[in-house]
């Protein structure tokens, strides 16, 4: 039995080292093949990472044409501030109501048409950006479903801009 013990014991630290010594090659060969599967990975992922996030900042900035930025509030309410500072008192009521309400519609029309421009210029530009890249590299099909979202709400937000500067949308009362 004291023979079987030490057989058995010579046995299991034979195995150990075998395995040692194979899983050290494995690493070496592992190592050596890591950095240039990487490196490839790296150099796909970088372009993609950027069009991404450009596509995500487009469809935000359509967003925002549309419900409206702090910069705009705070514009129109500075521009109504202007507007009751030199609107005399003796003023028509038509003017009163044009220097204070209706110059601060139309600053937050012009703010909000502001974002929509540039999320059409950005939403354009991703969408492009294939075609300037390396031949054959595909761009993934949720950047561009974000990047088609994003010029479309910034069309819309362009065309309500347009509308409610002109005064087509929610014009001003009339002063009768």
């Amino acid at each position: 039995m004291a023979t079987n013990a030490v057989d058995e014991t010579e046995a299991t630290e034979a195995t150990t080292d075998e395995k040692a010594v194979d899983t050290t090659k494995s690493d070496e060969v592992t190592r050596t093949e890591v950095p240039a599967e990487a490196a490839e990975t790296k150099a796909e992922g970088a372009s993609g990472v950027g069009q991404g996030a450009g596509a995500v900042v487009s469809a935000a900035l359509g967003v925002v044409s549309l419900t409206g930025s702090w910069i705009g509030t705070v514009a129109a309410a500075r521009q109504n501030l202007v507007g009751q500072l030199e609107t005399a008192q003796n003023a028509g009521v038509a003017k009163q109501i044009q220097a204070v309400y209706g110059d601060a519609w139309q600053t937050t029309a012009l703010w909000g048409g502001l974002f929509a421009v540039t999320a059409l210029i950005v939403g354009v530009v991703v969408l492009a950006r294939p075609a300037f890249g390396t031949p054959g590299r595909i761009q993934a099909p949720w950047i561009k479903s974000v990047a088609w979202a994003g010029v479309a709400l910034g069309v819309i937000g362009l065309f309500l801009a347009v509308l409610k500067y002109t005064g087509i949308l929610l014009s001003l009362p009339s002063a009768s």
